[in-house]
């Protein structure tokens, strides 16, 4: 009997990614480079005629980008461009005054400062090394096993059927080396032995190896990263084929890559952004906790209900987000008020003012085909079409939901037409929108600047968003949204969420290894919906996410069935416990998301951001650091007992006030009350009495609590700096502010061998 697959369904999706031919038996197809000559070299960089293992004739350009960063491309020609050009330009490369390009016959060094390119000719290779000489990586050429098959694709290209199919590069990997980032990927955090796949999917979920953002750029552990500038469905094999080698398949009109240098994350991460785009700060109340209808159907009574609730009740809250239902059902997205569901909604949105909160409404790109404006856009040509020139009705609700067209944002009309849509909302009073969807760009859809479905899928995503960002700046002098696609360069989208997860306790991991992931990635603002989506938590499950949530970068309570927290009165008290912990924290959390923004270091830290050398901070992916000073380990099971490890140097519980040596992992065990915290010690934590909301203004009564003697902080906030420093003398803590904040208060937490009194100079 022949083998059959398990008796569950294969998912299938409206934007399967595209597969690259197999060669048949027999055919070649590969052409490597073996050796090059120069051709032009000035202050910056090198091109050079490559000659190849197919007899072809490629062009290869090695240049400096910016100081610490090295570009690499080939192809046919130098003016050669990734097909995601035509609508996009995703990197931005600069210069560097302190270049040097040395050249000569057989070897040429092209020196960009922290990091090298060191290029021998004939036969062709070519190594990084950071300033010092110390080997980055370098590539690799091609594994051939005893039967004289290729295991491995070195750098060149790729034919099949008589076209070029893609662009190849394969470089060593060190036996213990680690490897972070490729986007919000759910798997574990260390991707060595994972084969990331840049196609962003509508992953239903976040425990699987699909992602709703995709970002073509890793970290490496010896202290570099990598970028690879294409819009298309690049995959990179790390170290899974073989395990000293990361292959990268670019199915594209050229390779194009980055080698960053570090030596940290931190330092990687602020050159990505300088190749990039610097990532967007959103609004103070942003930090706030978010409170949804949920999925289901909803009224204006039902929300002035709900804020009266929340007010009455003590919870602090900014923002209520209405999903779906705020629109006619059945005619999903065309952004116009259910008139009967909401009858007035600018008295609505003016009462919810005057009582604090801010506004996000939920759309996506998508127009059902029996909302009126589908017979609007259609007729002006805005949205995708198919093959035969017609609108391409989607199913992108997977038979949920109307089909749809999907709004062309190549098309200038469209993108004016599309924000005459936003803007009336926007000056109604709506503070934000939740942009939802966008990964849903089918393979054989057309735009009309002619791109393929292929060639614009990932991309999509940036153009989207971009458009509902540009309309609120315009109104709202912000530009965030709340956006579940993303792709390269998406850090200017503030902010970002974890998708549709599922309600279990291995689904907030994986959770966790998706925003620690999405970190790495450069993307500093992160959330997730606490409690999960799909389907309804466990008292216990609902309370570890809440606390989860309420540490996490930004908070949002939502999903298919209510996550307001009177809905589970067992422990109502105690998910209100976790939220006004995060408000009392507020002003720590606050600096840290300036400094993320500044810096581009994400503000919810994978421990090897901070600790790159310690081989288990690439596997401890189930906790972080929250800023500087505060880990973070949320309970994953139900049992409340976890394994925490502590990184190097001393780690205060939170609770206790007990002081642990780090270097090692410790048991933990929590009651339903309180998530596994520890503070840095010696740290300064800033906190502020808990108010109904943050709001906009600076904080008024700032309190700073000494974790066991010396420290600084710098408390970060809408009026400018203020450094708090803290040093011992005897036992007294001589504490010294420089900077516009009032200080109201200097505690001691009561931590064994902590000073006894404060001076304040």
């Amino acid at each position: 009997m022949p083998y059959r697959p398990p008796l569950i369904a294969h998912e299938y999706f409206s934007a399967d990614p595209p597969e690259l031919p197999v060669r048949a038996q027999g055919e070649q197809g590969l052409s490597a480079l073996v050796r090059a000559e120069l051709m032009a070299a000035d202050g910056q960089g090198v091109t050079f005629k490559a000659s190849t293992s197919a007899e072809e004739v490629l062009v290869v350009q090695v240049a400096v980008a910016g100081e610490g960063v090295i570009r690499v491309k080939l192809g046919e020609d130098s003016e050669a461009r990734t097909r995601s050009a035509r609508v996009i330009e995703m990197v931005h490369p600069g210069e560097f005054a302190g270049a040097r390009v040395e050249t000569g016959d057989e070897r040429i060094v092209v020196d960009a400062g922290a990091v090298r390119a060191e290029i021998t000719l004939d036969p062709w290779h070519l190594r990084f090394t950071d300033a010092d000489g110390r080997l980055l990586t370098e590539q690799d050429p091609g594994h051939v096993d005893i039967s004289g098959r290729l295991r491995t694709l070195p750098f060149g290209r790729s034919r099949a059927g008589g076209a070029t199919v893609a662009y190849q590069e394969s470089l060593v990997a060190q036996p213990d080396e680690h490897f972070g980032g490729f986007g919000e990927k759910f798997t574990p955090l260390d991707k060595r032995g994972q084969r990331p796949l840049m196609w962003n999917f509508d992953a239903f979920g976040a425990e699987s190896e699909r992602s709703y953002k995709n970002v073509p750029f890793f970290v490496s552990s010896r202290g570099y990263g990598l970028l690879v500038d294409s819009g298309m469905p690049v995959e990179f094999d790390v170290c899974r084929s073989t395990h000293s080698c990361v292959e990268i398949v670019v199915p594209d009109d050229l390779i194009d890559y980055y080698v960053i240098a570090g030596p940290g994350v931190p330092e990687i991460l602020a050159r990505y952004d300088r190749l990039t785009c610097a990532p967007a700060l959103p609004p103070k109340w942003a930090f706030g906790s978010w409170i949804s209808s949920g999925f289901f159907k909803d009224t204006q009574q039902r929300v002035l209900e709900r804020a009266r609730r929340i007010r009455g009740k003590g919870i602090p809250c900014d923002v209520l987000h209405l999903d779906c239902y705020w629109q006619v059902d059945g005619h999903w997205s065309d952004l116009r008020w259910d008139p009967e569901s909401f009858p007035d909604p600018d008295g609505m949105l003016a009462t919810l003012k005057e009582q604090g909160f801010e506004v996000c409404l939920w759309m996506n790109p998508y127009i059902s085909h029996l909302s009126p404006a589908f017979t609007e856009a259609s007729a002006a040509g805005y949205f995708l079409t198919n093959q035969d020139g017609e609108v391409y009705v989607a199913d992108s609700w997977h038979g949920s939901y109307p089909a749809c067209g999907i709004v062309d944002f190549t098309h200038p009309g469209a993108v004016e037409w599309f924000k005459g849509l936003l803007r009336p909302l926007l000056r109604q009073g709506v503070a934000v929108f939740k942009t939802d969807f966008a990964e849903g760009v089918p393979r054989d859809s057309v735009a009309s600047n002619g791109m393929s479905g292929t060639e614009l899928h990932n991309v999509y995503s940036l153009l989207f968003n971009d458009v509902v960002s540009d309309v609120t700046r315009e109104v709202n002098g912000h530009g965030m949204v709340w956006a579940r696609s993303s792709f390269l360069g998406g850090q200017r989208h503030a902010a970002q969420w974890g998708g549709d997860t599922y309600t279990s306790y291995p689904a907030m991991g994986s959770t966790i290894r998706g925003g620690l992931s999405h970190g790495l990635s450069g993307i500093p603002f992160w959330s997730h919906d606490a409690g999960g989506f799909t389907g309804t938590p466990t008292d216990d499950l609902y309370v570890r996410w809440a606390q989860f949530g309420a540490l996490s970068p930004l908070v949002r309570f939502h999903g298919t069935t209510s996550r307001e927290p009177w809905e589970f009165p067992e422990v109502e008290h105690l998910v209100v416990e976790a939220i006004r912990l995060r408000y009392r924290l507020m002003p720590y959390i606050y600096s840290a998301a300036v400094e993320a923004a500044r810096t581009g270091a994400p503000m919810m830290r994978a421990l090897c951001v901070d600790h790159p050398d310690d081989p288990v901070a690439w596997q401890a992916d189930l906790e972080y650091l929250l800023g500087p000073d505060l880990l973070v380990a949320p309970m994953t099971t139900p049992e409340g007992t976890r394994q925490v490890y502590l990184p190097a140097g001393e780690w205060v519980d939170y609770w206790t006030h007990e002081v642990h040596a780090g270097g090692r992992y410790i048991p933990v065990t929590k009651p339903l009350d309180r998530i596994p915290l520890f503070v840095r010690h010696g740290a300064l934590i800033p906190v502020t009495e808990v108010g109904d909301s943050v709001g906009a203004d600076p904080f008024a009564r700032v309190t700073v609590v000494s974790y066991g003697g010396e420290g600084r902080t710098t408390i970060r906030d809408v009026d400018g700096d203020t450094t708090v420093t803290a040093a011992r003398d005897g036992d007294v803590l001589r504490v010294h502010v420089s900077g516009s904040k009032q200080i109201a208060n200097v505690e001691i937490a009561p931590v064994a061998g902590a000073p006894a009194t404060v001076v304040v100079d």
